[in-house]
């Protein structure tokens, strides 16, 4: 199984190729050093970064994304992640009306409590037509 750090390594490797870059750590050494304002880094650190052994720092890995024009969540973790996101929020878009998302306002304009007082009862409901999710059963 690929750990996290290869799976990044082999990301960037990739953005790199797309980009037009030979992904060789000379090569990563100085672009990645002419675009970012920080402390530069070495030739021992990205050739670090491109055999899997390190992940870059966020600071960093948001200025590898820019320079390479890809999103830093997805150089950073993949496809997975944002997909996995965005399936949740097509599938909640599709799936309610507007006389749902009229109720969903009305009931974050409630006080704190009478909302947990509404939950309470959606899922009594929810439990009562066994349609109740793991992770609100508690």
């Amino acid at each position: 199984m690929e750990t996290s750090k290869a799976a990044f390594a082999k990301r960037l490797r990739e953005a790199m190729r797309k980009a037009g870059y030979e992904p060789r750590p000379a090569v990563l050494e100085r672009e990645f050093n002419q675009r970012y304002w920080g402390k530069a880094v070495t030739l021992h650190g990205v050739r670090r970064w491109l055999l899997g052994e390190t992940v870059p720092a966020q600071d960093k890995l948001l200025a590898l994304a820019q320079w390479l024009g890809v999103e830093p969540q997805t150089l950073r973790y993949g496809d997975a992640v944002p997909k996995a996101v965005r399936d949740r929020r097509k599938r909640w878009d599709e799936g309610i009306g507007y006389q749902e998302r009229e109720i969903f306002e009305l009931f974050l304009k409630l006080p704190v409590p009478q909302r947990k007082l509404a939950r309470e009862v959606i899922v009594a409901l929810a439990k009562a037509n066994g349609v109740l999710p793991l992770s609100v059963a508690n």
